[in-house]
């Protein structure tokens, strides 16, 4: 929170924080999955709702990821007129605001906000909702421009009932009921007193607009609501008045300027090669088009912290405290301002990586990706992170005294980080390669869920899609370097990419990167040959059930297994344009995560 780095009294800013937070606590994550209620007009197929609706759960012009959960249409080009089919799509808290997805949509010659809202979208959007995702004119649409589409979704809520959570967005036809859709729904009427319940204020007995109602997964079955997911009741009232809030930031900011504007001279003077702007990438953005790019007036948002604060919080930075010792300084936990934290102290020396980390987590936020909190320059240099409890997969997979991971876990843990990736491949401006992906740079949080930790080392993409040779030294650590990379320094994201096989197969095996062998000759071998070894194989399984984690017994699918192991095998191609790109991996993990729960 930006404030948060003033010299305030302490009774103005524990008022004003207070008073931001609540009025900012609307949602705070969302779903892995809802669905969308397309209402087919004529002459529409499922490979074009396909093509409009498409996501990580439904690449576009494939209509399978559709088919799966609607078992009653017979194939993608025979849809019936006036009937409705469920489309899978991920339903995101967006800008912690509201919970939605946003589509992409490709203008058409002749195309209106009406005829894309009702005709294309099916009324699954509204001309409102894009008049206000785009700053297109109604009549300065150009064929091929890119459009945000932002379709509203629901993760269920705990005060109804916690044995739906999965939910249809489902847009009402005019004089539509409820007993309609109950019909429309395979509901129950019991049910159907939920579905009120779900949907306060809207007209039920004959309305329009958008409603939610409990849908079923790819198996036919109805998902109960997950305690970790916060759907509609995590809307928050604000109790306090924009009116009170508006004065105090008023009067702190005046009574604060010259002592935040000279702190911020000397702050740029220690850093001259950095701009005092950071463009903060908020987790649920839409990827950037000529429809919604990034704004270029944003500060950052991290708090500064000063050293006797810092050095309070972990007593005087005592052994007692240091939980972990990196590439780049030794970790500390700490209390700090009531929040549990994780501070990496720097050398000096170390600024470039100091710099790079605090670039990239100010400009970037996800779910799974870690949460940098905020940053001191006094004496060394610090970071300070939101505290991950369960340490990294790494400390799961190869240390002692720890319990053996659950194979669910671990393809959770693979999804989670997956997506990490995925978002600083495909959803910022600029994007941006880690550049050290690896198992102990992935924390693992109290839920067991995965975050990308770690960002010193990533770099700047310059346009994605293409290799660049990008002036830098060779980093990272040896077992995970792409070939490409280690000897040519060749950067893409396809570097990531290789390194996140690289974890898949530790995650099978528990093994690390790099394999001492038996072999006096070779003396070690790379995790990547002793699993292709076996991959290549007419009949890989019986090796490969050699190369499982032996503490997982016989704990396992190995139909599962074996899934993971070909997805590492594609990550890791020797030739990186044959590797998948992070989408693609995140929508096979999310099939394969779905089908081990």
């Amino acid at each position: 929170m930006t404030l948060l780095r003033f010299s305030l009294p302490f009774q103005c800013l524990f008022f004003v924080s207070l008073s931001i937070t609540v009025i900012e606590s609307k949602c705070k994550k969302g779903c892995d999955l809802a669905l969308a209620s397309y209402y087919a007009w004529e002459n529409t197929n499922v490979t074009f709702i396909s093509e409009v609706l498409h996501s990580q759960l439904v690449p576009k012009g494939v209509a399978d990821a559709i088919l799966d959960f609607n078992k009653q249409v017979e194939g993608e080009d025979r849809l019936k007129a006036f009937t409705r089919v469920n489309v899978p799509f991920p339903c995101d808290c967006i800008n912690g605001e509201f919970l939605g997805h946003v589509f992409e949509y490709e203008v058409k010659s002749g195309d209106t906000y009406e005829k894309i809202a009702s005709l294309y979208y099916s009324n699954l959007t509204t001309v409102e909702w894009l008049q206000r995702s785009n700053t297109y004119e109604a009549d300065e649409m150009a064929e091929n421009d890119k459009m945000n589409v932002t379709v509203n979704c629901s993760c269920g809520d705990t005060s109804v009932s916690k044995n739906y959570g999965l939910f249809i967005t489902y847009p009402l036809l005019p004089g539509e009921t409820l007993e309609a859709v109950l019909t429309q729904t395979n509901l129950s009427q019991d049910v159907g007193v939920l579905v009120q319940s779900y949907n306060e204020g809207v007209n039920l007995s004959g309305g329009d607009g958008l409603i939610f109602v409990p849908g079923k997964d790819a198996s036919g079955n109805y998902r109960p609501l997950r305690s970790s997911t916060v759907g509609l009741s995590g809307m928050v009232v604000a109790g306090i008045s924009s009116a009170v809030v508006a004065g105090f930031l008023l009067l702190a900011t005046g009574v604060l300027y010259f002592g935040f504007y000279q702190k911020k001279k000397l702050k740029w003077a220690m850093f001259p090669s950095t701009s005092p702007k950071i463009l903060p990438a908020q987790a649920g953005d839409a990827p950037s088009s000529k429809a919604n790019g990034h704004k270029d007036n944003i500060i950052d948002t991290s708090v500064e912290f000063s050293h006797e604060e810092l050095a309070q919080a972990t007593n005087s930075f005592s052994l007692t405290h240091k939980v972990g010792e990196g590439g780049f300084g030794a970790v500390y936990y700490a209390e700090l301002r009531g929040e549990k934290v994780a501070i990496k102290k720097m050398g000096m020396q170390a600024s470039k990586e100091f710099l790079a980390e605090l670039k990239v987590l100010t400009r970037v936020h996800h779910l799974n990706l870690v949460r940098l909190i905020g940053y001191c320059v006094e004496g060394s240099l610090f970071l300070v992170y939101e505290y991950i409890e369960n340490g990294n997969l790494s400390q799961h997979l190869h240390g002692s005294g720890k319990d053996p991971l659950p194979w669910s876990t671990r393809v959770q843990i693979a999804l989670d980080s997956a997506r990490g990736l995925e978002y600083v491949h495909e959803h910022t401006v600029p994007v941006y390669i880690h550049r050290d992906i690896k198992s102990a740079n992935i924390l693992i949080d109290k839920k067991f869920h995965g975050k990308v930790a770690d960002f010193g080392l990533a770099k700047m993409f310059p346009k994605a899609g293409r290799a660049a040779l990008l002036p830098t030294r060779l980093v990272g650590t040896f077992g995970y370097m792409a070939p490409e990379y280690a000897r040519f320094g060749e950067v893409s994201p396809e570097v990531d990419v290789y390194a996140f096989g690289v974890v898949l197969y530790e995650l099978i095996s528990a093994k690390a990167a790099i394999v001492k062998t038996n072999d006096s000759a070779v003396g070690s071998k790379g995790l990547v040959a002793l699993f292709e070894n076996v991959l290549n194989q007419p009949d890989p399984m019986q090796d490969l059930c050699k190369l499982i984690d032996p503490r997982l017994g016989d704990n396992y699918p190995v139909d599962s297994v074996l899934k993971m192991a070909q997805l590492a095998k594609a990550c890791t191609e020797e030739n990186p344009k044959l590797r998948p790109s992070m989408r693609s991996i995140v929508i096979a993990l999310t099939i394969l995560s779905s089908s081990t729960q």
